[in-house]
């Protein structure tokens, strides 16, 4: 038995030093990782810097009347001059110009053996791009010195637009690639083909770090990219941020470089967090050891049972908590639906006496107003003729009727038939209902119209009942102010919704629920009944809309009406 117990703590501690030899490989791998990370972002920097670096002086080139002047005219004497000082000022390997048909016409090397002058570039990229209108890029072995660059092109425009021709600069990385040597790391960067352009080591350069295809050795052949260059594999395997290259094991790390898709490896060496992992390990083996030679087995497990009886019984105390929390979410959830159910159903009872109140009364109305009516007619139609009476029962007897035809909307049981209308009509149809009403009130409309139509699904009459009851409310409100002004806006995002805005005497200490209760009204005695708010938003409600009110901090009120947009199976059905 105390072998036993000899053996499972030797082996105890054995997979515990490996466990924690993996960790701890994996945290100092990590903090590796961190610093290449760090060390790739500088050589990414270095790199968008250089291609970034003279990106914008062919554009100026292409500007400058000296270029566009010789490609009119036929004399580069002066260009020739002008490229010489510019390269020698600005560090680059060469700038020069080509003719639309591909032949370079002046070079800052035209002195030089290898000048460019009389060289056919048509078959470059950079230059077909330029050709085209656009900027072009391209990285390539020189096809005149056998140096490689990297080339910028821009078109040289005529007034009107037409290509002169393409003015170039080649820009050489051989101080960058020097610097990246220096360095003592592994590093290189390849373009989007695979091909490595530049290389801390010189045995990488233009290997490939997959195996290219027939085509896209065809176009590099075709555009001379990489001449005398066999373009083998570069024989290396990837595994998450790990790399096999040259017989080593690397920690790997890419990153793009802009404005290409061209990659950025970065390798570093994985000993150290080896090492630190290993060292990590015999500690752990050290304490641990320590540890179980001070204190029985027997004690470690009674301690260990004890505390996972522990973290489960927290763990149903956790669980019942959260039970608990969530029993009262639902709890308060349940009693604000059912206050706003009872809220609903109060209003609604209140409505539908409304609406028994309102047939009885408009059924008993009706023949007695109808009678007044007639009478009045007789009484026209007498010798006496129409008189100042007649008149004013007859408007007293079109208020009645007008009463009544409010209320026949509480008590009615019929539904129109909805369909898919433009709100931008129903607007201008209410404007025109009210326009007596504002040339009455001299009120100036602002109306914000949208581009387009914005198409809802319901009825469009009573939705028009809505906008003139909401406008008529509007004009009421600033019949009093010394500019009245109502202001409409119209919109679709994220559903159709209108709203009208006036500068009137605002809602006072009333709220938008209070307004929608029959016979709740803030105008003053014998100016209505109340009812438009309330059949307004019945109305809104029918139609599965909201309707919001509120007072603006300079006077005045504004209502917004929101309606769901139409779904398309509604649009196919109407």
């Amino acid at each position: 038995m105390r072998y036993l117990s000899v053996i499972l703590s030797l082996v105890f501690i054995g997979l515990v030093s490996l466990g924690a030899a993996l960790v701890a490989h994996q945290y100092f791998q990590g903090q590796e990782l961190e610093k290449a990370r760090g060390r790739l972002s500088l050589y990414r920097a270095s790199v968008n810097a250089e291609l970034d670096r003279f990106s914008h002086l062919t554009h100026i080139l292409a500007k400058d009347p000296f270029v566009v002047s010789s490609l009119l005219n036929g004399n580069t004497t002066i260009v020739d001059s002008r490229f010489e000082d510019f390269a020698d000022q600005s560090g680059l390997d060469a700038i020069y110009l080509i003719n639309p048909q591909g032949l370079t016409i002046a070079a800052s090397n035209h002195a030089l053996p290898s000048s460019f002058i009389g060289e056919d570039y048509s078959f470059r990229p950079y230059f077909q791009d330029a050709l085209a209108g656009k900027q072009g890029r391209f990285y390539a072995i020189g096809a005149t010195t056998g140096q490689p660059g990297y080339f910028i092109a821009d078109p040289v425009l005529a007034t009107g637009g037409r290509v002169l021709g393409v003015v170039v600069i080649k820009i050489n990385f051989g101080a960058l690639e020097e610097s990246w040597r220096s360095s003592g790391e592994t590093v290189f960067m390849a373009n989007e083909d695979g091909v490595i352009l530049l290389a801390s080591n010189r045995d990488y350069l233009y290997r490939t770090t997959e195996p290219l295809s027939a085509s896209q050795r065809n176009v590099i052949l075709f555009s001379r990219q990489f001449p005398n260059q066999q373009l083998e594999p570069l024989g290396w395997s990837l595994s998450d941020n790990t790399a096999k290259l040259s017989g080593r094991d690397w920690l790997h790390l890419s990153a793009n470089a802009a404005p290409h898709n061209w990659q950025i490896h970065y390798f570093m060496a994985d000993e150290r967090s080896s090492a630190l992992a290993w060292l990590t390990a015999a500690a752990v083996v050290i304490i641990l050891g320590s540890i179980l030679i001070a204190f029985q087995i027997q004690r470690t497990r009674r301690i260990g049972t004890a505390l996972r009886r522990s973290e489960e019984e927290e763990a149903k105390l956790r669980l019942a908590n959260e039970r608990l929390a969530q029993e009262i979410v639902d709890r308060r959830t349940a009693e604000r639906r059912l206050s706003r159910t009872q809220s609903e159903l109060e209003r609604a009872s209140r409505l539908a006496a409304l609406g028994r109140l309102a047939a009885s009364v408009t059924h008993e109305l009706g023949q007695p107003i109808a009678a007044m009516r007639n009478h009045v007619a007789a009484a026209e139609l007498g010798p006496s003729g129409p008189n100042r009476l007649t008149a004013s029962i007859g408007g007293l007897i079109d208020r009645m009727e007008g009463i009544t035809r409010q209320l026949k909307f509480f008590a009615r049981s019929d539904t129109d038939d909805f369909a898919e209308f433009d709100l931008v009509a129903a607007m201008d149809a209410s404007l025109s209902l009210v326009a007596p009403n504002i040339d009455s009130t001299g009120t100036a409309i602002t109306f914000d119209r949208p581009d387009g139509p914005v198409l809802i699904r319901g009825s469009k009459l009573h939705v028009e009942q809505v906008i003139t009851n909401v406008l008529r409310n509007a004009i009421d409100a600033v019949e009093d102010t010394d500019e009245p002004t109502v202001i409409i806006r119209i919109g679709s995002d994220p559903t159709p919704w209108f709203e009208v805005q006036d500068n009137g005497h605002g809602l006072g200490d009333a709220t938008l629920a209070d307004l929608q209760e029959p016979f709740v009204t803030t105008r003053e005695s014998g100016r209505g009944m109340g009812l438009g708010l309330a059949i307004s938003s019945s109305i809104v409600k029918d139609h599965e809309g909201t309707m919001q009110a509120s007072n603006i901090e300079d006077g005045g009120a504004l209502f917004r009406v929101t309606f769901p947009a139409p779904t398309a199976n509604e649009r196919g059905d109407a």
